[in-house]
This record gives C-alpha cells, structure tokens and sequence, in this order.
C-alpha cells in the first residue's frame, strides 16, 4: 500500500511517497530564506510560493525517488487543518487533483496529528501517552489513547512558545526564524537574569508566554550591556521550565507515564536535554522524534493517513480546507 502526500499548512511545501514497508521518497522546500526579510511568515507570500513550487517538487520527488508509475499510488494524504487558509488551499486543491486524476481517494490528516505521530516513524508508542504539541504555532498539550482519540488537556493563552521565540529573536536583533539561533546562542551564554514563568503555579494545564517576551524586553531595554548570550540562555531557561512543569503535572494528575514531544520546537536542544534527564529519573518514558521530523513535512501526514486509510476513511472531492479545526473534534469526525 503506498501513499502520495502533501502537506503546506505553512511556509514548507512538503511531499512524500511512503509504504507499508516504509519511506519511499522524501522532499520539502523551505520558505524561511525568502519570508526572513519580513520578520515572519507572510500568508500570501507563502500561498504563492507553494502554487509555483508544487509540481516542480512532484516532478523531483518522482525523479530522486525512482518512482515513475504515479498510478501505482493507493491514496493521497493531505494537511486539511490547521494553518494559513491560502496556504492550505494549495495542498487541498493538489490533493484532490492528483486523486481525481489517478481515480484514487483522497485522505485528510489534521497538522498536529501528523505532528503526534511523526515519533511513530521511528518507534510506536504504546497508548496512552500524553503529547506536548509545541511550534511556531501551537503550545497544546493532549492525552492520546488511541488513534482519533485525543482529549485536549491546556494549551497556551496568548503566544505559542515557538512565536515567542522568534520575537525575542527579534528583539536582539538575530533575525527570523529565531528558535535555531537563539537555542544555539544560549548554550554558549549563563543563566544570569531572574525571568518570570507565568502560570507556573495555576492549578490548570495552560500556558502563557505574553509575560515573558515582556520581560525579555524590559531586560534588554535596562540592561543595554548585558551580553546577547545569557539574554538568551535566560530565555530559554524559563521557556524550558514553563514546559517542563506542566508536562509533569499532566503526569501526575493523569497517571500516564508516556510524554511525547513534538513540533517544530521539539529540535530545541536544552528541551530534549531537561526532558530526557529529569523524566527518566521520574520512570517516564519520553518520545522526541529526530530534528528532520519536529519541523513540518510529509513523512508525519503520510503515516497518519496510511492509519486512517487502513480504517477505511477517506474524504469527499468537495472536502474543504478549515484554517482552526481542534484536533479533538476533527478525531471524532473522521475516526
């Protein structure tokens, strides 16, 4: 059983040919070069580039891959939520395109799904396990006990960790994306600057991060000498509390003793380290995929839909792209 699949629910255009017996072809091309220059992602920009760029990366995907006979392929998978809409647009419309043509059924995956079981490409976690969903976009935390199964347990107030990231990047002045960098600049600096950890306490799963990018600038607004370094490993440090805490209140108030981490922030070295050391001396098993699968691509929505495929969903040709569908409702409606 092979699948195409698709996914551009943001600034990666992203395609896949995967089997049972695993990857068959693999390609993504980043837009973070050309959105640096504005700071961020800009939607239009990203939509643009995805119409202009999807065929070429099918035509490379076949080339590197060997894989010549498209009509060999037993289904699409594809990102059907969440995400930039226009963006989504383009790889719900290539979806339905090339399954329409092959006469093969299209199936949708949600992003953050795909993000939860992009760990599965290596090694499957036994259910239950809860699963911290942490990107540019989200800061979500679920418990997970089974396919299509998935209770919301918090999620963050206001900024995602990983858009925190890049506005303190942008504070200091080290450009966009900003998590590789000022993950790699704090490691070299010291944890010298008492930062607060909002919502450390709360008696709820939630997160916030508002309070924090605040105090960040106040910091470097009063301390104009203060090295970009322990800024940054400052920073961080909070940023790695705040997870740390909530996760391993969901341990202790759910009695689950499996975490994965995943999503784009995932790659964070300082979190792999605090989570692998400290949940191990706890007896917690944790899940991180490898830094290739935490940012978005295909490999994660081709796996999801090879599961969903197997259980005989798939969608309509008029299926439509919806920008915010919670995981949770979208498990029960195509499970």
């Amino acid at each position: 059983m092979i699948t195409l699949a698709v996914e551009t629910s943001c600034d990666e255009t992203a395609l896949c040919l995967y089997s049972e017996e695993g990857v068959i072809g693999d390609i993504l091309l980043s837009q973070a070069e050309l959105h640096s220059i504005y700071g961020g992602v800009v939607p239009e920009l990203s939509a643009r580039e995805h119409t202009k760029n999807i065929l070429p990366l099918l035509d490379s995907l076949l080339s590197s891959s060997g894989f010549h006979e498209l009509n060999k392929v037993d289904f699409v998978s594809f990102t059907l939520t969440p995400g930039l809409i226009l963006s989504l647009v383009v790889g719900v419309s290539f979806a339905k395109a090339v399954g329409f043509f092959l006469k093969k059924p299209i199936v949708p995956v949600h992003h953050l799904e795909g993000h939860i079981y992009s760990v599965f490409l290596e090694r499957e976690i036994p259910y239950p396990f809860i699963s911290l969903v942490v990107s540019g976009g989200h800061t979500d935390l679920y418990l997970v006990e089974g396919f299509g199964k998935y209770t919301f347990l918090g999620g963050t107030l206001d900024d995602a960790v990983g858009e925190s990231y890049d506005k303190v990047a942008s504070m200091l002045g080290l450009g966009y994306p900003g998590g590789p960098v000022l993950d790699r600049m704090a490691r070299k600096g010291e944890d010298k600057f008492q930062l607060p950890r909002p919502m450390l306490g709360s008696d709820d799963l939630n997160f916030s991060f508002s309070g924090l990018k605040t105090a960040v600038k106040k910091l470097i607004r009063e301390n104009p000498d203060a090295k970009k370094e322990d800024i940054a490993c400052s920073f961080q440090e909070a940023v790695v509390d705040i997870l740390y805490a909530k996760v391993n209140r969901a341990i202790k108030d759910l009695g689950v003793n499996r975490v994965s981490v995943v999503g784009g922030v995932s790659a964070n070295s300082r979190l792999r380290e605090v989570f692998t050391e400290e949940f191990s001396k706890k007896g917690v098993e944790v899940f991180i995929p490898p830094v290739k699968l935490s940012t978005d691509n295909a490999l994660m929505i081709a796996y999801a839909g090879m599961l969903r495929f197997k259980r005989g969903i798939t969608a309509p040709m008029d299926v439509n792209p919806e920008p915010n569908q919670p995981l949770e409702e979208f498990g029960k409606i195509w499970s």
